[in-house]
């Protein structure tokens, strides 16, 4: 290869003056240009450029530690120039095992597997020893590539290059098998001669969880003689994703020493399972033990903030992150985003957003996502061409927030435009996913037959998703024949979705057919499926309140009643009638009033007028679909009593002010 020199390289104009004056070019050393590369460059990519410069200038490049450590700081992912690691590569002369594992590493921390296999093959093919540092980054890259052959060739080069005794290869090799469903060959690699240490049982552990097999994984962590945090931390995993998650319970409160790790694993698990409360409990226990939190469960344990509407919470922990300077990072910093956001305090999301010093995509879709929840069409779609001049390229999610947003604001005109445009204008295809959200926004405009044409027109197959976004537009716009097909259709589809089941019943409640709605209930039954009863949850005090219609177990029912017969009396003064269209059941009218009026979330509005300061705003989640009786009530409560209700149901926010809703009735 030729001598590198600054005119192939992109960034050869590098301002070289600032290092210059402190370092004059006849003294620098191999010593100085690395310890430059290791405390200046690891955040700053101007920096970066001049120490390189620097490394041309003073002929220290060619030595292999200084330009394996260029391919390393080049290829930190928050620059984005992996082309640049490249680069330096091919201009290296002989390119040792530290300088092809760096460009390796690279490869990955880029999210390029591909890439990694491809330059140990070029290793390979150009005669550099390996070494043990090499082989768990291709273990991994051919995991996350699926390539379980490329997989074993590599575990073939480790027993011919005899490392396969190191214990960190090892249980590299446990983990590649085992993400493959290989457990035999897992196994094997476990229990033959050489460093079995507990990395490779957990690892081990680790396979067997997550491959379901759970007798295995406690098998052999109860033969485990010495059990460290991560030996518990593999068994609370597994339990939690194989959905025994008292079982992690159990673990995780017989642990003798918990780390981080063990309070994330339970508070994550918690929440994949919807157990948002018992999650937050966890949270409040790990408070009283003092343990000092860190960014990965205080992510946690704001997703479960999120997802109960714990404001106050959610407080608590921006609080402590300021107070405690962690630094907010893109990860920790979307949290908040999005646990601002879906606690409907969008100002305060925003503020974090634009503190955020490094975003990353997944910063951006949360706060698109956020905006568009609550009904910020054209905010959204504005905030997507900020990201543009960022220089940003949007992703799937971007899209589906973008599609969803202007479903709920009744832009269909610009959503169709997003659609159609966006693998040839953003490079992202449209997916099952996002012609689902079309389908939606279609559907609550009442362009029913758009609807149905778009879905004849996919060039995927509609799935159930998109047949239930069909469904609801017909429960809209009452369109009988239509929704008995596709009804239908989805209970084949879906025979345990209890959502199905009730909307189609809704669908022939409200066209007054008894008997049809009567049948698809009792059809239900048979088939065993369980309606999802509707919760509502608010928050007051850094406590959560749940209620459930007809609710009678907590302590202020008597308290909420009254306040509700009040409420009642003064909607009557007001000329409320209440709207008995989606009660599914064929009973009197006054009977269909008893039941609207102890839907959760009026019971849920009532304990917060109670409990708060008069003019407090109200935060209300509720885990269904809002009814129309609900929404209008929650209007005239806004106005009576001068509150702003912002409640949450299962698509959207509804901001209640003065007895209007930012919904515009439309949702």
């Amino acid at each position: 290869m030729g001598t590198l020199t600054t005119t192939k390289l992109p960034y050869h104009n590098a301002p070289e003056s600032h290092l210059n004056e402190k370092f004059p070019t006849f003294s620098i050393s191999q010593k100085t240009i690395l310890d430059l590369l290791n405390t200046r460059c690891t955040n700053s990519f101007q920096h970066l450029k001049q120490v390189h410069a620097l490394a041309l200038k003073t002929g220290h490049f060619q030595d292999h530690y200084v330009a394996g450590t260029l391919v390393k700081r080049y290829s930190n992912p928050q620059f984005g120039s992996l082309d640049c690691s490249i680069k330096v590569l091919e201009q290296v002369s002989n390119p040792n095992v530290f300088v092809w594992n760096s460009v390796i590493k690279g490869c990955l921390d880029n999210e390029n597997a591909v890439k990694a296999l491809f330059f140990y093959y070029r290793m390979v093919v150009s005669d550099c020893r390996t070494n043990k540092y090499t082989y768990p980054l291709l273990f991994k890259a051919s995991s996350i590539e699926q390539a379980l052959e490329e997989g074993m060739q590599i575990h073939a080069h480790v027993v011919k290059n005899s490392l396969v005794e190191d214990g960190h290869i090892r249980s590299s090799g446990i983990q590649m098998y085992a993400s493959f469903g290989r457990l035999e060959d897992a196994r094997k690699i476990l229990d033959a001669k050489g460093q079995t240490d507990v990395i490779c049982f957990n690892a081990m552990i680790d396979g067997y969880m997550k491959c379901g097999d759970v007798e295995a994984a406690r098998g052999l962590f109860d033969g485990m003689v010495n059990k460290n945090a991560g030996s518990w931390n593999a068994m609370i995993n597994g339990f939690a994703i194989n959905g025994k998650i008292d079982k992690a319970k159990e673990y995780f409160n017989e642990m003798p020493e918990k780390d981080e790790i063990s309070w994330s694993l339970m508070l994550d698990g918690y929440n994949s399972e919807g157990h948002f409360k018992e999650a937050l409990e966890v949270f409040r226990e790990m408070q009283i033990t003092n343990v000092k939190l860190k960014k990965f469960v205080l992510s946690s344990a704001l997703a479960t903030c999120a997802n109960l509407g714990a404001l106050d919470q959610g407080k608590w922990i921006h609080t402590y992150i300021r107070r405690n300077s962690v630094p907010l990072d893109a990860v920790l910093g979307t949290s908040l985003v999005d646990m601002y956001a879906k606690c409907g305090r969008l100002d305060m999301a925003w503020d974090v957003f634009e503190n955020i010093k490094q975003k990353k995509i997944f910063s951006w879709n949360a706060m698109i996502g956020g905006l568009a929840i609550h009904g910020r069409a054209e905010d959204a779609i504005n905030l997507l061409l900020k990201l543009q001049k960022e220089k940003l390229k949007p992703n799937d999610i971007t899209f589906v927030a973008i599609l969803s947003a202007c479903a709920h604001a009744g832009l269909v005109d610009e959503g169709m435009k997003y659609l159609n445009t966006m693998e040839k204008v953003y490079g992202v295809k449209p997916t099952v996913e996002h012609y689902g959200c079309a389908v939606d926004m279609l559907g609550r405009a009442g362009l029913v037959g758009e609807a149905l044409e778009l879905i004849n027109s996919m060039p995927v197959r509609p799935n159930a998703a998109i047949l239930g976004a069909l469904l609801g537009a017909c429960r809209n716009r009452e369109n009988i024949q239509l929704a008995e097909k596709v009804g239908k259709t989805l209970l084949e589809m879906e025979p345990e979705n209890s959502g199905r089941y009730a909307l189609l019943s809704n669908i022939y409640s409200k066209a007054g057919r008894w008997d049809d709605a009567t049948k698809i209930r009792m059809l239900m039954k048979e088939r065993g499926v369980q309606t999802i009863a509707g919760r509502s949850m608010i928050g007051l005090n850094g406590e959560v309140h749940e209620f459930k219609m007809g609710e009678k177990t907590h302590p202020h029912m008597k308290d909420v009643y009254l306040m509700l017969e009040d409420i009642m009396d003064k909607l009557l003064l007001e000329g409320h009638v209440p709207n008995t269209s989606e009660v599914l059941y064929d009973i009197s009218a006054e009977e269909k009033e008893t039941a609207l009026r102890y839907h959760s979330e009026k019971l849920a509005v009532s304990f917060g007028l109670i409990n708060t300061a008069p003019g407090a705003t109200i935060r209300v989640i509720n885990n269904l679909r809002v009814c129309d009786d609900c929404h209008s009530v929650a209007k005239l409560i806004s106005k009576i009593y001068n509150r702003e209700i912002i409640l949450r149901d299962r698509a959207r926010y509804h901001h209640f002010r003065d007895g209007q809703c930012s919904c515009k009735d439309f949702w």
